[in-house]
């Protein structure tokens, strides 16, 4: 799938730049352009995609503090400057756009909302956004704007898949590497998962191509992918069991919301090389996605590299359920709730179901 990219917010912004260096190392080309939207001039400078400061009549470059409702007042005032810079970078051959951001700051998790609402507004094709949910060691006011947030894209994007940043960040990691460490591995999901038909290094026996992604997340909601790759037997026989391992991995344990997930639909997308692919390895893995999702809805293909790998790309849209996303809003609540300064504004704040203003 082509894609336009956004990063919005430091978060976003440094995820964006990875998902451009995966996809130009491997030679993909499904990022047609890239463009990183920020109010903080020092967090812009050391990225290597183009950027755009907004909110200097307001913020004079220093960012907004994680007051999300002033970033999204300043994304909202600056959105027609936005546009004129971003409506360039999107062209006809474009299939998606995609708003990468981290939720718990304040410019992504005000700003990202308002800019979705206008790009769907203009553009006829699905606007995603990729949200990363704060970690437990960050606060209060992190979970809180997070919250709100989520609960406003959810509403307003095509679809939002989420990464939570607490059930991939390692024990004893600082929050800098762990964050670095996370964007890598999920640079490569999204940038396989953009990847998958549109350019391979052999011939495809059931194809994915975009139209597989676009109906898979058609549902709305949120969305959930997940990643493994098992060492390849020598001959296809011998790699039913490492299709069935890897897809198992990707789902139980490489999902970027962990824990039991259930969604109305699934995409299933096995890598490695063509004559090393099981069919019914990959038969066998649709089959047992339907019953761990309880979806009727789970397609499947292969995307032939020529890695000696085999791998499981498993996407998740419409998700019906997830005990981590439930765990992270009784978390955003209690944080809401915590005595504070400003816990009367805080609770109000998080009772919305939209943020105030957008």
């Amino acid at each position: 799938m082509k894609t336009v990219l956004i990063g919005v917010g430091q978060a976003g912004g440094k995820l964006a730049d990875e998902l451009v260096a995966f996809d130009y190392k491997r030679g993909y080309d499904s990022i047609q352009n890239a463009v990183a939207i920020n109010t903080a001039k020092t967090d812009l400078q050391p990225l290597s995609i183009d950027t755009v400061l907004i909110g200097q009549d307001r913020v004079k470059g220093h960012g907004v503090g994680g007051d999300n409702e002033l970033a999204a007042e300043i994304m909202d005032a600056d959105i027609e400057e936005i546009q004129q810079k971003v409506g360039s970078r999107i062209t006809t051959e474009a299939g998606s756009i995609i708003l990468t951001t981290g939720l718990g700051g304040g410019t992504g998790s005000g700003g990202t909302p308002v800019l979705a609402r206008r790009l769907r507004e203009i553009y006829e094709i699905p606007v995603y956004v990729l949200a990363i949910l704060p970690s437990t060691d960050e606060s209060n006011l992190a979970q809180v704007n997070a919250g709100r947030s989520l609960k406003t894209i959810t509403d307003t994007a095509d679809a939002t898949l989420v990464i939570d940043n607490d059930a991939w960040k390692a024990t004893g990691e600082s929050l800098t590497e762990g964050y670095e460490r996370i964007n890598q591995q999920f640079a490569k999901r999204i940038g396989l998962l953009l990847a998958a038909g549109e350019m391979t290094d052999g011939v495809a026996e059931s194809v994915v191509d975009s139209s597989e992604v676009i109906n898979t997340l058609r549902t709305g909601g949120m969305a959930a992918i997940g990643y493994n790759e098992v060492q390849a037997a020598e001959t296809t026989e011998e790699n039913i069991n490492t299709v069935m391992t890897a897809t198992r991995s990707a789902l139980l344990s490489g999902l970027s919301i962990t824990g039991e997930t259930t969604a109305e639909r699934a995409l299933l997308v096995i890598t490695g090389q063509p004559d090393r692919i099981s069919r019914k390895g990959v038969e066998k893995s649709r089959r047992w996605l339907e019953d761990e999702t309880e979806s009727m809805q789970v397609r499947g293909g292969d995307f032939p590299t020529d890695s000696e790998q085999i791998g499981a790309l498993v996407l998740l849209g419409g998700i019906q359920h997830s005990d981590r996303i439930e765990g992270f809003f009784e978390r955003a609540k209690e944080a809401a709730a915590a005595p504070t300064e400003t816990e009367d504004d805080d609770a109000k704040m998080f009772q919305n179901d939209e943020l105030d203003g957008l």
